[in-house]
């Protein structure tokens, strides 16, 4: 793979890439927004304990993407003073918020709803009503998530990884919370349709009770990934190994550079990434020279528009360690 493989204008592919990015939290919300309305509604007239659960995690998700969105915002601030490599890492902060909202919200609601309705006396549901509810819910939620799926594919073919692959690796959560929500809203949204039926037929409302409860459990497992994987990035998770070779690439070709000892990547925000090198440079030069030599390297790899900042120094004395583009692992496609 090239090692410049990006588009020719790296600010207008970051600001393309932030503009999709932002679409698709504003799309979610939107869907969201409406699908809880009419699930709330529903749920009222009905007593379904399934549509209860459905609302108050329409209405979690809802909540979501306003910290999502507040996310993304400030995660877009240019650097300053005070935040030399910008504020990438806030994305991470309010995306943990949003899992942490789906958790106690979504989830424990749905579950614990369910529980009561284990105990209680079978009324009458409106069927009807609670089915169009949830077929127009799975039209809505099913345009958000086609959204989430256009840009994890897009990513996923830039970096020549599957697109499961992709929604593990990426750094953007944003997308990665957007597309989970949203795929376990129309996994919840057939249990719940599932639980409506089994009501219907069997006349016993524990199916409806059976439904929420099993809604709740899928937030929460979904809820608990999304923390966790939030967490790794803001503590500081390494770049994949093909931002590794591609980097170390950028620099072994620069004419400035005989070899790299030393390599250290992070992500400090969405789709941006801190590069911390050690080089021996060629010839012989004065201590003026060096430091114009080290800077046009760094220039280089800042191009990038992945990467944040480049700080690079020299070698320690006697180390003769020489960092080789490596293999990358079988998952990346070719």
């Amino acid at each position: 793979m090239s090692p410049r493989s990006h588009a020719a204008d790296p600010a207008a592919a970051a600001t393309t890439a932030t503009s999709e990015n932002s679409l698709t939290v504003i799309l979610a919300f939107f869907a969201n927004l409406l699908v809880a309305v009419a699930k709330s509604i529903v749920a009222l007239f009905t007593g379904s304990a399934a549509m209860v659960a459905e609302a108050a995690h329409s209405w979690a998700d809802a909540g979501n993407e306003i910290f999502l969105i507040i996310g993304e915002r400030r995660a877009r601030r240019a650097p300053d003073a005070d935040h030399p490599l910008g504020y990438g890492r806030s994305g991470y902060v309010w995306s943990m918020f949003a899992a942490f909202g789906l958790f106690t919200v979504g989830s424990a609601v749905s579950i614990w709803h369910g529980i009561q309705a284990l105990g209680a006396p079978d009324e009458e549901v409106s069927y009807f009503w609670a089915y169009i509810v949830l077929a127009v819910a799975f039209v809505l939620e099913g345009t958000s998530f086609l959204q989430a799926w256009r840009e994890t594919r897009q990513g996923a073919a830039k970096r020549h990884i599957s697109q499961l692959r992709y929604l593990g690796t990426t750094s953007n959560p944003m997308l990665r919370s957007v597309f989970l929500e949203d795929f376990v809203a129309l996994i919840g949204l057939v249990i719940a349709a599932l639980g409506l039926y089994l009501h219907q037929v069997t006349g016993s409302a524990v199916w409806d009770a059976v439904a929420s409860i099993l809604v709740g459990v899928l937030l929460g497992v979904v809820a608990i990934t999304l923390i966790a994987k939030n967490a790794v990035f803001l503590t500081g998770e390494a770049g994949t190994p093909l931002a590794r070779n591609m980097l170390l690439e950028q620099i072994l070709t620069h004419p400035n550079t005989e070899s790299v000892s030393f390599l250290h990547t992070e992500w400090v925000g969405a789709d941006r990434i801190l590069v911390i090198a050690s080089v021996d440079l060629v010839g012989d030069n004065p201590e003026s020279r060096i430091r114009e030599m080290l800077q046009e390297v760094e220039d280089r790899l800042e191009q990038e528009p992945f990467v944040a900042r480049a700080i690079l120094g020299l070698s320690r004395p006697g180390d003769h360690t020489r960092l080789q583009v490596e293999p990358l692992p079988t998952w990346y496609e070719e």
